[in-house]
């Protein structure tokens, strides 16, 4: 009987930018008593929410519990950024794994992005959603990656993309720390906090149930499952587990494949729009090809946020500023000493091979998670692969379920500081440009 470690959980939003900007949303209530679903959702973050609603729109009872608030993980914190496909792309999976599979996980590389879009669209999601992002490389070694990544993804059939070498890039983004670009036009960005909550309030639309601050303590295998509460439980025929880098040792079988890990993002006080036109003369937004990568983006009142960073462990560093100015301020030289008005930070999970784990338990216990810093678009492929597997269409889940996930080296103990050496290593070598 999988039963949490004991946790403290805090009663709100951590203090970002999303928080203060979100959308009016309801406190749900705890859960209290015992009910009955056809499907209980553990976490209100994109996972648990876009498979709550998909099943929803399927006809199935389902009731979704959160630790916290709905949004309070990664889902309500991350960059915004609309990127297609997987922290690891089609070749590694070609390799490692071969056609067969890397066919059936290209097939669906690009389809969390279009079941964003058709959320937003479909139920009316005010998200500040905006078109377009970039791959920016910061040395020639890195262009002929974003060449052949272009090659790679259009043999999947995604034609939307543009290179730009290093005089068209700055009509894109206003820096001189870049060799060339890769735009996709199918990508975007939005307000993520905002998406979140309103998938939340479409699955609410449809019939679903919400109850915040109800962290599950307890899951008791069996037909059906029991999920316990400090106050409540629910009798459930199957259950979907989607608290990713939140489940504070629900499932412990599956700690030793994956590890938290934080990062960290500032936005900065509103830019005249001059200089936002200046910094992202469209408005799309950008990631480099650096291994510990910089991302940023304008939000909706030209706030430039910009993310990047990495601590093992999910840990936060002493100051979060401190970690993202210099790297602000080396891309974009014209900002040094701009305010900041927010700084936060949040944990994904990340897995060995940096594919997500998605599987059973038993035979009505499912889960995914590890989305290794892709989760915005994955996280929506996810939710509609659950719903399908649980209504008996097995093939696309199972494509991800088969992948094969070891353990860290060094198992709980050792896996910090021993991923930390790794990235130390690939930190080396952007910087020297190998």
């Amino acid at each position: 009987m999988p039963q949490a470690s004991a946790a403290t959980f805090p009663d709100r939003h951590v203090d970002s930018y999303y928080a203060a900007s979100a959308n009016p949303a309801p406190e749900r209530p705890p859960l209290h008593g015992e009910i009955s679903a056809d499907v209980c959702v553990i976490g209100g973050g994109f996972s648990g929410i876009s498979s709550a609603l998909h099943l929803a729109e399927r006809g199935l009872r389902v009731v979704v519990l959160e630790a916290t608030r709905i949004g309070f993980g990664a889902s309500g914190r991350n960059g915004g950024q609309i990127v297609n496909s997987y922290s690891r792309d089609m070749d590694v999976i070609e390799a490692k794994y071969g056609q067969t599979t890397a066919q059936a996980l290209g097939s669906m590389a690009f389809e969390g992005n279009r079941i964003i879009r058709s959320r937003i669209a479909d139920y009316d999601i005010r998200c500040d959603l905006k078109e377009g992002n970039l791959f920016a490389a910061c040395s020639d070694k890195q262009m002929q990656g974003l060449v052949e990544h272009k090659a790679l993804w259009e043999r999947y059939g995604h034609r939307q993309l543009e290179l730009l070498d290093a005089q068209s890039y700055r009509r894109e983004i206003g820096s001189e720390r870049y060799v060339g670009a890769l735009f996709d036009h199918s990508g975007g960005h939005l307000h993520p906090l905002n998406l979140v909550l309103g998938e939340a309030a479409a699955f609410e639309s449809l019939g679903g149930v919400i109850h915040e601050h109800s962290p599950v303590v307890e899951i008791q295998h069996g037909d059906p499952v029991m999920v316990r509460t400090a106050q409540g439980q629910i009798r459930a025929e199957r259950v979907i587990v989607a608290g990713n880098a939140y489940l504070n040792g629900l499932l412990p079988e599956l700690e030793g494949k994956s590890m938290p890990c934080g990062t960290q993002v500032l936005a900065t006080a509103p830019l005249d729009a001059d200089t936002a036109r200046e910094l992202l003369p469209n408005d799309a937004c950008v990631e480099d090809c650096n291994y510990l990568l910089d991302y940023y983006r304008l939000s909706a009142d030209n706030r430039l946020i910009y993310g990047g960073g990495v601590t093992y462990g999910g840990h936060d560093p002493a100051s979060i500023e401190a970690v993202i100015r210099p790297n602000l301020e080396k891309t974009f030289p014209q900002l040094k000493g701009v305010k900041v008005d927010y700084t936060w930070s949040g944990n994904f999970l990340l897995t060995l091979n940096r594919l997500p784990q998605f599987g059973r338990i038993n035979h009505n216990v499912y889960y995914a998670q590890g989305y290794s810093g892709h989760g915005v678009t994955c996280t929506h492929l996810a939710g509609r692969l659950m719903a399908e597997a649980l209504s008996g269409e097995l093939e696309r889940f199972d494509a991800f379920a088969n992948l094969p996930h070891t353990p860290f080296p060094g198992g709980r103990l050792f896996r910090v500081p021993l991923t930390a050496l790794g990235a130390w290593y690939y930190r080396m070598r952007d910087q020297l440009g190998w």
